[in-house]
């Protein structure tokens, strides 16, 4: 490579396209009209936005809660109904007791 093919040629180069390409957005930039309304329209979306996410937010923590109290209730029905082991005396529990009381 010699010295000549090193050097690139005048109005080329990074200098050049950086300057070719920021006219060019300029231009477009330039041309670019926002809509006299257009922060109210895009606030007002953002809050519809925001209002549909906290009442699906809601609506999902109704749904976990009932479901939640649904299976807990099953859960408690299914347990036996005949007398487990707690239960299992005769009525007699001073007889049955299972620690001795101390005498004042």
């Amino acid at each position: 490579m010699t010295h000549r093919d090193a050097t690139p040629s005048r109005g080329t180069g990074a200098d050049r396209t950086e300057r070719e390409l920021r006219e060019a957005l300029e231009a477009l930039a330039g041309g670019v009209r926002a809509a006299p309304d257009a922060y109210r329209t895009a606030r007002g979306e953002w809050l519809r936005r925001e209002r549909r996410r906290r009442l699906v937010l809601a609506v999902l923590i109704a749904v976990v809660f009932t479901l939640a109290t649904l299976i807990g209730l099953w859960v408690l029905n299914q347990a036996p109904s005949d007398p487990g082991v707690i239960f299992s005396g005769t009525g007699d529990a001073v007889s049955h007791a299972s620690l001795p009381r101390p005498h004042p």
